[in-house]
């Protein structure tokens, strides 16, 4: 692969448009405040740039931040997973698992190149080896389901690898805001809204009818999302979109399956169901 096809570069005019699009829904309390029947706990300590969130084999959800990996229990209370204070701007795993990818940056501790490329965990991010692309690329969106890794780097396409995450292959040229592999194959959220890939992420298609999602997530068959004005949605297959509550701006989102999701910010996590 060229280098100057995964060298580190500044987020493109599409994907700058699209998150100051979402950002303009921030203006309102309705999109800045969840509704009161949200399950909420505060974080306590707070996290420091909230990057990405997983669930884990026990259920418990672990986010990736500017210092590392950190566990969420069920009062609210952060813990820091292993030793790593790597800056973990990509996070992504698959669900329910101890099966987690990373990328960003090394931590003042570390030793790694810079950028990190592609690392990876399987005991829920305690320890992590260099998979690949390391001094190349910081994928700003990722996401697996275990075989199939799906990234964009902040260029104007998607990286693709169907060998978790071993070697890559250009995929589809879009701009690519959040990305979610599910059973049903790939989906990104771009400038122009949801759209989907059963090609491995070699070729999209527009999804009619979703709602205007700023972030997405997958499990199983299910998919999750946020949308401008805060509100959770979710789906199977993209084919039958639920509105649920509202749950504001948040910094990300996961998906443990149909019936469970969870979004945080910094200060707060949110369970959605």
């Amino acid at each position: 692969m060229p280098a100057n096809r995964i060298a580190r570069t500044l987020l493109p005019t599409g994907i700058a448009a699209l998150l100051v699009l979402a950002g303009c829904s921030s203006q309102t309390d309705e999109a800045t405040t969840p509704d009161a029947a949200v399950p909420t706990v505060e974080l306590s300590p707070e996290l420091s740039h909230l990057h990405g969130l997983h669930v884990g084999a026990d259920g418990t959800v672990v986010a990736g931040t500017h210092t590392g990996l950190f566990a969420i229990d069920t009062s609210g209370t952060t813990s820091r997973v292993g030793a790593s204070d790597d800056d973990f701007m990509g996070l992504t795993g698959v669900p329910n698992t101890g099966t987690v990818f990373a990328s960003g940056h090394p931590g003042a501790s570390s030793s790694a190149a810079n950028p990190l490329g592609l690392r990876s965990s399987t005991d829920g991010g305690t320890s992590w080896v260099d998979r690949s692309l390391a001094g190349q690329v910081d994928f700003h969106a990722l996401s697996t389901d275990g075989r199939l890794l799906v990234g964009f780097d902040g260029k104007d396409g998607l990286l693709v690898s169907t060998d978790s995450g071993t070697t890559w292959t250009p995929g589809a040229s879009l701009v690519a805001a959040a990305l979610a592999v599910n059973a049903s194959g790939v989906w990104a959220v771009t400038p122009a809204g949801l759209e989907h890939s059963t090609t491995a992420a070699r070729t999209f298609t527009p999804v009619p009818g979703a709602p205007r999602l700023v972030t997405i997530a997958g499990a199983g068959d299910a998919l999750w999302g946020i949308d401008q004005e805060g509100y959770a949605w979710r789906s199977r297959e993209g084919q039958d979109w639920q509105k649920r509550s509202r749950v504001g701006t948040v910094d990300a989102l996961t998906a443990a399956n149909y019936d469970t999701a969870y979004a945080a910010t910094s200060l707060a996590l949110y369970t959605l169901n």
